[in-house]
């Protein structure tokens, strides 16, 4: 692995320089100040020290020892701890003592992916700001909303060292958020009312491989050698190389307690849908596995319309968006659907507010036990009738809705596999789909393309995923 070998060498410097330099016991980088530990669940506690040293960590009433392995090592769980309103030290003690100053207790989520997940709220910036971003920043004063940005890093191997700071959420802090997460935070404070920590483990224009671990790789022949997944942009082939991300930016954090994970990602793996279909599951899979912590939910964001090389009716997009959706087949699983929300010239579209709150919508549901209408229409079947296709949805809500409008972005398609735009009627939670140049339908497709407009939506507002009724 020629292009890693000289971060792997500064890695392994690094290493041994803190491994010489432990004066003290040296709590491992997600723990600082401000940290958010999660609640209700038993919480590892680990870093290093000399080895053979005996290292106690005492917080809320708990004192719990560890003593470092030959390598330096050590870790200890605190039991379950309940939600905190006020910050309190945590503190770290062996050879000498280390205190952890204002640690809250509430619900960590993991944010991650590429440029729509490390999208800010506000940088200053053009391109990374949401709509509204001045009155957003100036109204985020949740300081018991914190965000741990994990510093880029890609390795040839698994590495502990970790990058980073965790910052409570303020007017002055909040512009450096990941927007889509401090959004969704701010909907689950708003209900929960306990303190939310995000970890914000991000690299815009990254592949899903980069981020798939080594172990998870295993299944997938052809990645050898350290070279860089296809496509990779010129001078940037190290964040695009199999499980470099997952070692360098994620296997630090393991084996944090976490309440899930959010991932918005697939837009540099448009194109190559069908190994997506298999190695995003294999991803969630493998990050489970890893974090030891059962099924822990996993939410993502499907891709939105995006009019990919100026061209609305191709096919890429809607083929990745499919592969996402198969991901459901997993327990413990949401998609949020941002096919309305996109815009078609803009990669990165700043409408992050909505984006958060329907996966804020899905944890409510899903992982809190909150009544709440969480998911727009589903597919369920479609029928031939007469002239016409019958099409079935789940999650119809109170009846589905086109907001007024003839429904956009059907086609139908007879024996000929051709398919035909096409208009439909609402029925109840069923549409009837035809096209008088399909004069017996077979098949249907709602939003297949880069970006159709759509306007299929339940009565709470939610809108219908992309769907194909055929597997032509």
């Amino acid at each position: 692995m020629p292009h890693l070998r000289p971060l792997a060498l500064t890695l392994a410097s690094c290493a041994g320089l803190v491994l010489t330099a432990a004066a003290a016991p040296a709590p491992a980088g997600l723990f600082q100040d401000h940290a958010v530990l999660q609640r209700d669940k038993p919480v590892p506690v680990w870093g290093r020290a000399d080895p053979g040293e005996h290292v106690a960590v005492s917080f809320a009433g708990q004192t719990v020892g560890a003593t470092a392995g030959a390598d330096g090592r050590w870790i200890t769980v605190l039991q379950p701890l309940a939600a905190s309103a006020a910050g309190a030290d945590l503190t770290i003690t062996g050879k000498a003592t280390v205190t952890l100053h204002d640690i809250l207790v509430g619900e960590v989520w993991l944010c991650a992916g590429q440029s729509n997940m490390e999208f800010t709220v506000d940088n200053h910036n053009a391109v990374y700001r949401v709509e509204n971003a001045a009155a957003e920043v100036a109204a985020a004063n949740f300081p018991a909303i914190r965000q741990f940005k994990v510093g880029r890093r890609a390795s040839a191997a698994p590495t502990d060292l970790l990058a980073g700071d965790w910052r409570p959420c303020t007017p002055a802090t909040a512009g450096q958020f990941t927007a889509v997460g401090y959004f969704f935070a701010r909907d689950l404070y708003t209900r929960l009312g306990v303190p939310i920590g995000l970890i914000n483990c991000t690299w815009a224009d990254t592949p899903l491989e980069a981020w798939l671990s080594p172990a998870a790789l295993a299944a997938f022949p052809g990645f050898h050698n350290g070279h860089p997944v296809p496509g990779a942009p010129p001078g940037r082939e190290d964040p695009w190389v199999p499980a470099a991300l997952f070692n360098g930016m994620v296997h630090p954090v393991i084996p944090a307690a976490i309440r899930g994970i959010l991932w918005y990602q697939g837009e540099s793996n448009v194109g190559r849908a069908a190994a997506y279909a298999e190695q995003f599951p294999a991803l969630i899979r493998a990050w489970r596995s890893h974090f030891g912590q059962g099924d822990l939910p996993f939410l993502w964001v499907q891709l939105a319309n995006f009019a990919a090389g100026n061209n609305p009716a191709g096919g890429q997009w809607a083929a990745l968006r499919e592969a996402q959706a198969k991901a459901l087949a997993l327990p413990a699983t949401g998609q949020a659907v941002a096919i309305d929300i996109g815009e078609p010239r803009n990669i990165q579209p700043r409408n992050k507010q909505e984006v958060g709150r329907r996966l804020a919508l899905i944890a409510k549901a899903q992982v809190y036990g909150i009544p709440v209408e969480a998911s727009g229409p589903v597919f369920d079947g479609a029928v031939p009738e007469g002239k016409a296709i019958r099409v079935h949805f789940l999650f119809a809500g109170e009846g589905l809705t086109a907001g007024g409008k003839p429904l956009q972005a059907l086609e139908v398609a007879g024996a000929d596999r051709v398919f035909h735009p096409a208009k439909a009627v609402i029925q109840g939670d069923a549409i009837l789909v035809s096209s008088p140049l399909v004069p017996q339908p077979l098949a249907v497709r709602y939003a297949w393309s880069n970006a159709p407009e759509a306007n299929l939506f339940s009565g709470s507002g939610l809108p219908a995923a992309p769907f194909r009724s055929d597997s032509w």
